[in-house]
């Protein structure tokens, strides 16, 4: 007669299996060190300005963002598509300067967030139009959003230069 196996042994290959998920999704979700540099993939064009975009397209572009990014010059912008459109809460964990926040829909300003701090604790405030759909979030450095006159209402045109 074949011996049963015992409930530890049918608990412990699935307990190890959870745990190695758990560990997994872990990682996935630890905050880099490293800041993240996307190439220039599209301008946008606000007044006689042009700014050059990195996009962050994929959940973990738009995760990282611009963590840990020590400047973000005059001319540069990181852009986060919506698509479908939503609203969109943002927030400055792990970014070491300050920035604004320039919410789109359909290529105009719908809401702003200027001279918004930087974040490096556990827990950050976010930022927003909290009813408001917004396909679009264009994060440029402290202060250019006054500097371009930028309010809400602007046309903000976004053109994509990479294939």
């Amino acid at each position: 007669m074949m011996a049963r196996p015992s409930t530890l042994h049918l608990v412990l290959p699935a307990a190890a299996a959870a745990l190695w998920l758990a560990m997994t999704l872990a990682i996935g979700d630890a905050p880099a060190s490293e800041a993240q540099y996307l190439p220039i993939s599209a301008k946008a064009e606000v007044g006689s300005a042009t700014i050059l975009l990195e996009v962050a397209r994929t959940p973990q572009e738009r995760a990282l963002g611009l963590m840990f990014r020590p400047a973000l010059a005059d001319d540069r912008g990181m852009l986060f598509p919506a698509d479908p459109s939503r609203p969109i809460r943002m927030w400055m964990k792990n970014v070491p300067v300050a920035l604004d926040l320039v919410f789109m829909y359909e290529g105009q300003v719908v809401a702003l967030a200027e001279q918004v701090p930087p974040c490096l604790k556990a827990s950050c405030p976010s930022y927003g139009p909290f009813k408001r759909a917004v396909d679009q979030v264009l994060e440029l450095r402290a202060g250019r959003a006054a500097e371009l006159r930028l309010k809400v209402g602007d046309p903000i045109h976004i053109t994509h230069t990479d294939s």
